[in-house]
């Protein structure tokens, strides 16, 4: 199973490489079904993971002049500030058991069913996405409405584990009119900055750590993105979402199924 996990871990990062999200998304359901961590301990996973791998992708994009950073800012500053006291505030509040009539449900299994409703909804998303119109392009969108926008995906990356570029990329689109190569550009920095500050929140996880797990699955993670760099040339990037988004769709409904019968 170690090795099929490794063997995910590529894939995954090619689909982070490709279209600037689905990474996180798709880390926790593979760390906790297939590689066997905890799934409180899978989100700190998938936050190292993700933000290293998004880190050095960022590096690249910054050399290439691809990240708009006047949006990163306006964006990600909220987002960024309520995934640190989600981690650190909000997470530790969610109690161990919850008591629902005569069921007895593990808070692992409440974060798990969570996490399957967030696949969901990105899978709606990156199905549903669509060009900008030219109308919609001379639409001036209040500032409040993104600053909301960032605060709810910091609060999700803060939950979940999941850098939340399934909400980036039809943000920054569909309301900032970005070309989807910034886009995607934009949205990996944005991931890379959430998970860092989501880490913070984390690091009396760290001696938790089982590196020979997380080591490889991070590395293989980053060669992964960079490999779906080189192959995004060849492809329609809204093509390569919606078919993203069937997948995840697919793995999301598995998800609660699976949790929902355990318990």
């Amino acid at each position: 199973m170690l090795v099929l996990g490794f063997i995910f871990a590529f894939f995954i990062g090619i689909t982070l490489g490709l279209v600037g999200s689905g990474g996180s998304i798709l880390t926790v359901p593979v760390l906790v079904y297939i590689l066997g961590v905890d799934p409180k301990l899978a989100t700190t996973y998938s936050l190292f993971a993700i933000a290293i791998s998004s880190f050095i992708g960022s590096i690249r994009n910054l050399f290439l002049k691809q990240v708009d950073l006047s949006k990163l800012l306006d964006f990600g500053l909220p987002s960024i500030i309520m995934v640190f006291l989600t981690r650190q505030f909000i997470l530790p509040l969610i109690p161990e058991e919850f008591q629902i009539g005569p069921w007895l449900i593990h808070q692992n299994v409440v974060l798990m069913v969570f996490f399957g409703l967030v696949m969901l909804f990105s899978a709606w998303r990156m199905i549903g996405y669509t060009h900008t119109s030219e109308q919609d392009r001379a639409k001036e969108v209040p500032r409040y409405i993104m600053v909301l926008q960032g605060a709810l995906l910091g609060l999700i990356t803060g939950v979940v584990g999941a850098g939340g570029g399934f909400l980036i990329i039809p943000a920054l689109v569909n309301f900032y009119h970005m070309s989807m190569l910034y886009a995607v550009s934009t949205s990996l920095a944005i991931i890379s900055l959430n998970s860092f500050f989501g880490l913070a929140g984390d690091l009396e996880k760290f001696h938790l750590f089982d590196w020979d797990v997380l080591g490889p699955y991070t590395s293989l993670l980053m060669l992964g993105m960079f490999v779906g760099f080189y192959v995004s040339r060849f492809f329609k990037s809204e093509q390569l979402k919606k078919g993203l988004g069937y997948l995840v769709l697919v793995i999301g409904l598995y998800v609660i199924i699976k949790e929902v019968v355990s318990f």
